[in-house]
């Protein structure tokens, strides 16, 4: 298999296969990121691409999905999809879903039409780094997109019958402008329809801007308990009825299942208690330890 590099995935969705299209991102300029920081995004060779089809065929002929890699595929054409996928189901006859991540951006170079013709060749769930709702903190993180792009592009998701996640970075506006980024991301999220949103807590790794900037004092990281409380409001504010789990914050994970709104007191609840009662200090080791995304 042509794995080129350090492989990121996601890690709810099936962990096998993999099957790596691209390298490196588009984007790479967001302050909180290194994972790809040293690798030029390209295509992998079509060429590469049927080697690894070839092999999955002969390992686990009988696969039903498969996650696309690397950091934002979703970015090539619909021309592009549509070949390595069609590829996909000649090597694995029987697949059913093609998971695939990416950023908000990525949508906008394809039609409603060509995400429903990518859906029936098996794109049924992506994954969407979506991080804020808040524009003043897309522009701080240098996300590259703007608030009303999430709208547009999600809803074209909608239209064309995709589900898809979307991620909050708990954390990343700072302790300034902490309570705009909670509330203002949590209104734009319950404007979409997203199957599952997933909150991840901010860790400030070496080689980034964001690292930079806090020891300039120019970025001010919020505490555990900060984090926390942040966390809440976003909780709070949020009203589309998805699944909901937390991650990289909380001592342990906050299950919804699939429906978000019905559990939604016991999650507050739950995050209530760990601002009061919970292990402070042994979430900011754990976040310490942690040396990626």
């Amino acid at each position: 298999m042509h794995f080129t590099g350090t492989v990121y995935r996601n890690p709810y969705w099936p962990t096998w296969p993999l099957l790596e299209i691209t390298q490196g991102c588009t984007h790479n300029k967001c302050k909180f990121c290194t994972m790809y920081k040293d690798v030029p995004f390209k295509m992998s060779p079509m060429e590469w691409i049927e080697e690894d089809l070839k092999e999955l065929a002969e390992s686990d002929p009988n696969a039903r999905t498969i996650q696309i890699l690397s950091a934002n595929p979703l970015v090539l054409t619909y021309d592009k999809l549509a070949e390595v996928f069609e590829m996909i189901h000649r090597y694995l006859p029987k697949m059913e879903y093609i998971y695939v991540a990416g950023r908000v951006s990525d949508l906008k170079n394809k039609t409603v039409d060509e995400l429903k013709k990518l859906k029936e060749l098996g794109m049924r769930e992506i994954s969407l780094g979506v991080e804020s709702g808040d524009g003043w903190t897309l522009d701080r993180i240098n996300k590259g997109y703007h608030a009303e792009d999430i709208l547009e592009q999600c809803h074209k998701l909608e239209e064309a019958g995709i589900d898809y996640w979307m991620t909050f970075l708990n954390g990343v506006a700072g302790r300034s402008h902490s309570h705009e980024h909670a509330v203002n991301s949590a209104k734009i999220f319950s404007q979409c329809k997203p199957m599952l949103v997933g909150t991840a807590g901010l860790t400030l790794f070496p080689g980034t801007p964001l690292l930079e900037e806090a020891q300039r004092g120019e970025f001010d990281p919020l505490s555990e308990k900060e984090m926390l409380e942040e966390l809440k409001t976003f909780a709070e504010n949020l009203t589309c009825d998805c699944c909901f789990i937390t991650h990289h914050t909380v001592s342990g994970r906050n299950l919804s299942g699939p429906d978000f709104l019905k559990h939604k007191d016991q999650i507050i609840s739950a995050l209530e208690r760990e601002i009061k009662h919970g292990d402070l200090d042994a979430m900011a080791a754990i976040r310490r330890s942690k040396r990626t995304l």
